[in-house]
């Protein structure tokens, strides 16, 4: 139980976040710009960080991908199953597919780093750059009649993938960092959980929904529950222990990413809709990820 409620000081934070956007009224161009520093700075500061420190073998990170695969894998296989749910609502369908399996890396790195500290971090930071592209493919795909969007140049330039291989790179040819640049990246490492968690808060709606109940409930369903169910048994399956056994669970766990919300508005697909859908997420994530914590143990 103490492990659980470990996860209340983090969803603390969201909820402070969206509080303070309700009632500070610092303006969507403060919250913009607050996303874009973590985004870009911080949290690709704390993935390097973390995977710069920490002893990494990558046979035995092998199985954690495996198990991440297998996650994901279940959110779109289960996700294209709630097609008809939608009727006639193709646009909604195919921005708010992303749903069922993309994830919030801002609150699987706060997590991960409060439950498994240095190790934790840099575990769900293997998880998350290796699928990166794979989440990314698979929701354009999706999206590709509404948009134009380059999947290529996304790929290429996206902050989490290139700090997850310039931390690998330097891991495994045994560069340290000097005392300076370390102090340097554990300041901006620092800040990156707390802003990200406020960020987050910040980018809650709480109203929009454009499609039936059963279709959200469905998806909902699907990112809440099927996933990390998935995610357990693969990493059961697989032989997972210790953190890499809680990375992969908390990695299926995790609710989805407000980039979801981000893809649909640039690619002309039904935003108001996918950006309830992943507030209702994290909020009830608040709920559900507190229980498969306790699994863990």
């Amino acid at each position: 139980m103490s492990i659980a409620l470990s996860l209340l000081p983090d969803f603390a934070l969201i909820l402070f976040g969206h509080l303070l956007r309700r009632f500070l009224h610092l303006g969507d161009s403060f919250w913009a710009g607050l996303e874009k520093l973590v985004y870009f700075v911080l949290f690709p500061a704390l993935l390097f960080h973390a995977l710069v420190r920490t002893p990494i073998r990558l046979g035995e990170a092998a199985p954690l991908w495996a198990a991440g695969l297998a996650a994901m894998g279940c959110g779109m296989v289960l996700g294209l199953a709630g097609r008809p749910l939608f009727g006639q609502q193709r646009q909604a369908f195919a921005s708010q597919f992303q749903c069922a399996f993309r994830y919030n890396s801002y609150i699987g790195l706060a997590v991960a780093g409060n439950l498994g500290g240095v190790p934790g971090i840099a575990a769900m930071g293997l998880m998350v750059g290796a699928m990166v592209p794979l989440a990314n493919v698979a929701s354009v795909w999706m999206l590709a009649r509404h948009g134009g969007l380059h999947i290529g140049r996304e790929l290429a330039r996206n902050p989490l993938i290139l700090a997850t291989f310039a931390g690998l790179a330097c891991n495994l040819a045994g560069l340290e960092l000097p005392g300076a640049a370390a102090q340097f990246l554990g300041r901006l490492s620092e800040a990156s959980i707390t802003l990200g968690l406020l960020a987050v808060g910040a980018a809650l709606r709480l109203r929009g929904a454009t499609t039936s109940p059963l279709a959200s409930a469905w998806l909902l369903a699907v990112k809440l529950a099927a996933v990390p169910a998935a995610a357990w048994l693969a990493a059961r399956g697989l032989g997972l222990e210790g953190v890499y056994f809680d990375t992969a669970l908390l990695f299926g766990a995790l609710p989805t990413a407000t980039s979801a919300y981000i893809l649909a508005v640039r690619m002309g697909g039904d935003g108001p809709g996918v950006a309830w859908l992943v507030s209702a997420n994290t909020l009830l994530a608040m709920v559900t990820m507190p229980l498969w914590v306790l699994a863990i143990r």
